[in-house]
């Protein structure tokens, strides 16, 4: 992976961090997240009046991406409804780059060398043992199983956009199409899952994630999908999981969150597999 590729897709994970901070903060996570999903409009709405549209290839992309992310924002839902988010989040965030990785090589004949699936694994490992090394967590099967299908989602949405940006022509073009389409289509999953209104309630209750956390999402996954055309998607998709470093710092100096023993060695697996990515 070139240097500013690396350095690009660690700056878009510490902004990862940060707007998860503000999501973890939040006790409605219904509320928090829908804050997420449409705080990306007002960014979309400007690439879609400024930038090329995307060609006419990656449309198919965009709808798959759109229908993709209704699977991912359910089943995130659903898994903070059954589990704390400090639990399940490291499964679903660690599952991704695994999914990714294995559809790339078995399916899509993606080659990347034995270091570089080394260092996905380190880092994935060390993402998914903060939520394994939790007895109440390993308890709850319902928490662990919307965990792994929410990370099954992740691992999904970001082949399509790899791919989808690729043929675009336009990665921040294609994304805002695909965060439009996102966000008209999500009211409907709401309110399947008994959720109304929620729109008004993120207006009126959440517009510092709405307006900032939702605008810090776009430029981070931006970044991302931009990445994914210069890189291969599997590498990109493990690095920027090592927000999960950064969201431990920020819960430890801003959340009043301790650093277990288990923090200490996932922070340090990550590190290794991050080295191990840029080295080798």
């Amino acid at each position: 992976m070139e240097p500013d590729i690396f350095l690009l897709v660690i700056f878009a994970a510490v902004l990862h961090a940060v707007w998860n901070g503000m999501v973890k903060s939040y006790k409605d996570k219904v509320i928090s997240v829908s804050a997420i999903v449409f705080g990306h409009l007002p960014i979309a709405l400007i690439v879609m009046l400024f930038l090329p549209l995307p060609t006419l290839e990656s449309v198919p992309y965009i709808i798959l991406s759109a229908i993709i992310h209704q699977g991912y924002q359910y089943n995130l839902i659903s898994a903070y409804k059954a589990g704390d988010l400090t639990k399940v989040y490291p499964i679903a965030r660690g599952t991704g780059p695994i999914v990714t990785s294995i559809i790339s090589i078995f399916f899509l004949g993606i080659l990347i060398t034995k270091f570089q699936t080394l260092s996905i694994i380190l880092i994935c490992f060390g993402i998914i043992i903060l939520g394994l090394f939790n007895e109440e967590l390993l308890k709850n099967n319902k928490a662990v199983i919307y965990s792994l299908i929410t990370g099954f989602f992740i691992g999904l949405y970001s082949l399509a956009d790899g791919y989808g940006a690729r043929i675009s022509q336009s990665p921040l073009s294609f994304l805002g199409w695909s965060f439009i389409l996102n966000a008209m289509i999500f009211p409907f999953v709401l309110k399947y899952m008994g959720y109304s209104n929620v729109f008004s309630q993120v207006i009126k209750k959440a517009k510092l994630i709405f307006w900032v956390g939702g605008s810090i999402s776009y430029i981070v996954y931006g970044i991302v999908v931009w990445s994914f055309t210069k890189a291969p998607i599997p590498l990109v998709s493990a690095l920027r999981e090592s927000s999960i470093v950064f969201s431990i710092l920020i819960g430890f100096f801003f959340l009043k969150e301790r650093i277990t023993f288990i923090k200490v060695i996932s922070i340090l697996t990550i590190f290794v597999g991050v080295v191990f990515l840029k080295l080798f």
